[in-house]
């Protein structure tokens, strides 16, 4: 039986996406009403950090501990990963006795050798080409405060980076609409937009982009490796910001999401990410609840989600 991993959303059905996204809202209010179970009692998680983290990190070790589990906090400095073991040596190790194997790295080449070698589970916990566990957390925040996602119109404004080409899978596996913001230049992947041609716009003004969205999603200009390109990218996303005149143009129930960390007055103004249309804290939170979905799903037997 071929062992299943999650590097991006594309590897799941929307059927089973939907699932662990209802599992998902289940798991938080069973903690909310203190009634925590532990079906991965002697179960262990890897996780290799190449990337430094807060919400990665935390979510998925103490979503471990709360399934009755076990997280291992891996890095470079700590690991012969950093002293140049090939990855598919790592995986063939570390998967005969952990569990799962999350990776959160640069090259997303990385990650899927990792999968190709590993007897277990691997997630992706970030790479420079795909976000997916924020993509859930994301989808089960948007369910949580305006119902189903499917034909609404999701307005990403920034660059088209990993979260963006996570929006572009999310757009076809959960049937929404995704128009992009970005300037020339930024934009994501051609082949990662054709895995969503028909869902999928490309808009340069961001006021037309936003008009009449249900959701408007930015991140930081210039992600984790970028930031020898800060000054160069202030100066090619400028007229790029999600502030008050974007939010006005998007529906007026729309909400306000960031993966944080943000950069208040670059991509986002203070009073939009503080204001009442943001949901960023409890994106931040669902990232707990969608990843311990998830580990139930991949180390437990999948007939629990059909």
């Amino acid at each position: 039986m071929r062992t299943q991993h999650f590097l991006t959303l594309l590897d799941f059905s929307p059927e089973t996406l939907t699932a662990l996204i209802e599992r998902a809202i289940e798991l938080k209010q069973l903690k909310l009403a203190g009634q925590l179970s532990t079906p991965l009692q002697g179960k262990v998680l890897g996780m290799i950090f190449e990337k430094a983290s807060t919400r990665t990190r935390l979510s998925f070790e103490i979503g471990m501990v709360q399934l009755g589990g076990h997280a291992i906090f891996l890095s470079p400095q700590d690991t012969q990963i950093g002293r140049g073991e090939p990855i598919d040596d790592t995986a063939r190790v570390l998967s005969r006795m952990v569990d799962a194997i999350m990776i959160r790295t640069f090259e997303h080449e990385k990650a899927e050798v990792l999968a190709e070698y590993s007897r277990v589970p691997v997630i992706n916990g970030l790479t420079d080409l795909y976000h997916p566990c924020q993509l859930l957390a994301d989808m089960q925040t948007y369910i949580e405060h305006r119902g189903s996602i499917v034909g609404k119109t999701v307005a990403w404004i920034g660059d088209g980076n990993n979260m963006c080409n996570s929006y572009i899978n999310a757009a076809k596996q959960f049937d929404f609409n995704l128009n992009i913001a970005c300037p020339e230049g930024y934009e994501p992947p051609e082949r990662v937009m054709q895995t969503a041609c028909s869902r999928v716009q490309i808009i340069r003004d961001p006021l037309t982009a936003a008009k009449n969205a249900d959701l408007v999603v930015t991140d930081v200009w210039a992600s984790m490796g970028k930031e020898r390109e800060q000054q160069a990218r202030l100066a090619a996303f400028k007229g790029y910001q999600i502030n008050r005149n974007i939010m006005a143009a998007a529906d007026p129930k729309a909400l306000f999401m960031h993966c944080l960390p943000a950069h208040r007055g670059e991509e986002v103004s203070t009073e939009v990410i503080d204001g009442p249309q943001s949901v960023v804290w409890d994106e931040a939170e669902n990232r707990l609840h969608a990843q311990k979905a998830l580990l139930e799903f991949l180390l437990l037997s999948e007939e629990t989600y059909h």
